[in-house]
């Protein structure tokens, strides 16, 4: 994906177009991944940059090479309504959860054997709702998000939570967490609220708060040097929030624009911000600028998940029409 220069996004004042030089963004699709035969509902980038694991309402986990657009490994769900999916940072473990309303993490086995009938390793079970959202912290612990309005962290290997946050009034749909600082993590809320905690600090009180939506928020994500954060929401925008000043500075929407957000996502440097709507489209923002830059097109149906990869080379998009694109 070429961005100009490369520069990293650097938060200062937005509100002069003129001071802000426009980036190019060129961007096209490489690869189709598909295998699923139902909606898919998440997917998530491994650390290498390579493979990415899907879940869809198929009652499958699928692990893909995002190169080859090989299927290396799938997992027979218990459940097949499945919201959410993620690899560990070590890449030996994956976790799914959804309205079974249990976080369920797979050891994935060395060679690539196919279809697999093995149980989980831990099913970490306390949330009464069901589950939006989880990403591993390490390969030691995970955070989760439920529609009981909290999330927890949770000791993989005792099977336990070690930290309740509790401070959302309504279901919590997405977390991210800080990679400049992993001790912190965001949570974005059907409140039309961000919360940003401290797992050091554990308890019912956030360490910040932001508002600025009129409407659930469904996604959250970090900038990469984790000064900041991005929202997409029902409200049909998007939000740049900045940790510092405790305040939004950017807003991202347009006229045309009349769904709702699913999920937002930055470019390796942070000046792209990739956004997929309830449509079939993913729309693509300058964060400095605040400008629409291009449509990515090419599903059929809603766009429920999209990610860069972890190096910033590719960006991979999920659909409810079954299949997973890789652009570049």
């Amino acid at each position: 994906m070429a961005e100009t220069k490369g520069e990293p996004v650097i938060l200062t004042d937005l509100s002069d177009k003129q001071a802000v030089g426009k980036v190019r963004c060129e961007v096209q699709q490489r690869r189709i991944l598909k295998g699923h035969f139902g909606k898919i509902y998440s997917m998530h980038w491994a650390t290498d940059s390579r493979h990415i694991v899907s879940a869809s309402q198929d009652g499958k986990l699928i692990i893909w090479n995002a190169f080859t657009t090989n299927k290396e490994h799938a997992i027979a769900l218990r459940s097949s309504w499945v919201m959410t999916c993620a690899y560990s940072p070590d890449g030996t473990m994956v976790a799914s959860g959804g309205l079974d309303n249990i976080v369920s993490i797979y050891k994935l086995p060395s060679d690539k054997r196919g279809m697999s009938s093995e149980k989980p390793i831990a099913e970490l079970s306390q949330h009464e709702g069901y589950l939006s959202c989880c990403r591993f912290l390490d390969d030691h612990n995970i955070i989760s998000a439920s529609g009981d309005s909290t999330c927890i962290l949770w000791d993989i290997d005792k099977r336990a939570p070690k930290s309740v946050f509790t401070d959302h009034n309504s279901d919590v749909m997405s977390i991210s967490i800080n990679q400049g600082d992993t001790n912190l993590f965001v949570s974005g809320s059907c409140d039309a609220l961000t919360k940003v905690w401290d797992i050091r600090t554990p308890g019912k009180k956030a360490a910040l708060t932001f508002g600025g939506h009129e409407s659930d928020i469904n996604s959250v994500c970090f900038l990469p040097d984790g000064t900041g954060f991005a929202t997409g929401s029902d409200d049909s925008s998007c939000g740049l929030f900045d940790l510092r000043s405790g305040t939004q500075i950017n807003r991202y929407a347009s006229n045309k624009i009349l769904c709702g957000a699913t999920c937002v996502t930055f470019s390796r440097t942070g000046r792209l911000l990739f956004a997929s709507y309830d449509e079939s489209s993913v729309h693509v923002w300058d964060t400095l600028r605040g400008d629409k830059l291009m449509p990515l097109d090419g599903h059929e149906e809603r766009v429920a998940c999209v990610q860069v990869s972890p190096d910033g080379q590719a960006l991979a998009t999920a659909s409810w029409d079954t299949t997973m694109k890789i652009w570049a």
